[in-house]
């Protein structure tokens, strides 16, 4: 298992299917996984550590793990299956619960919670950004910081 870092999530031009993009710490490989808009928008918002005015599924998810003394210890994104992304949040019990990867990794931001993508996720989807196209990773990271959760077109709900 390699510890991934989340980017950001952002549009994917023409299809307009959001995408939420993670980094291999350590490593050159960046692994984007399609997602929904409505989890784009619960992504985006726990990386501006927005707190909408009611709590979003997975602000509620949090919140219970804390009611009934559970700690979230880390999620993993396990498998890739006929372009389908498979993950698992792992429990401090040891119990192990198959999950989206937009959800898991959306409860990992609002838990502080370590993503890790297995070897053959990262070597069947991963690319490989070399040093000196970090430019065009800086441009997509500039371009996250000037997006918002109601680009997606979605709010809070």
């Amino acid at each position: 298992m390699n510890e991934l870092d989340v980017v950001g999530v952002r549009v994917e031009m023409p299809s307009n299917q959001p995408i939420v993009l993670l980094r291999e710490v350590g490593g050159d490989r960046y692994l984007p996984i399609w997602i929904g808009p409505g989890e784009a928008t619960a992504i985006a918002f726990a990386q501006q550590g927005m707190a909408p005015a009611r709590p979003l599924t997975h602000d509620l998810f949090k919140d219970v793990l804390e009611a009934v003394g559970q700690e979230l210890t880390e999620v993993r994104i396990t498998d890739l299956r006929e372009g389908v992304f498979y993950a698992e949040l792992v429990f401090a019990s040891g119990v192990e619960v198959s999950a989206r990867p937009s959800d898991a990794i959306a409860l990992a931001l609002r838990t502080g919670t370590p993503i890790y993508g297995s070897d053959g996720v990262l070597d069947d989807a991963g690319i490989a950004i070399p040093d000196e196209q970090e430019d065009e990773v800086e441009k997509f990271r500039e371009f996250l910081d000037q997006i918002s959760p109601e680009d997606f077109g979605t709010g809070p709900q």
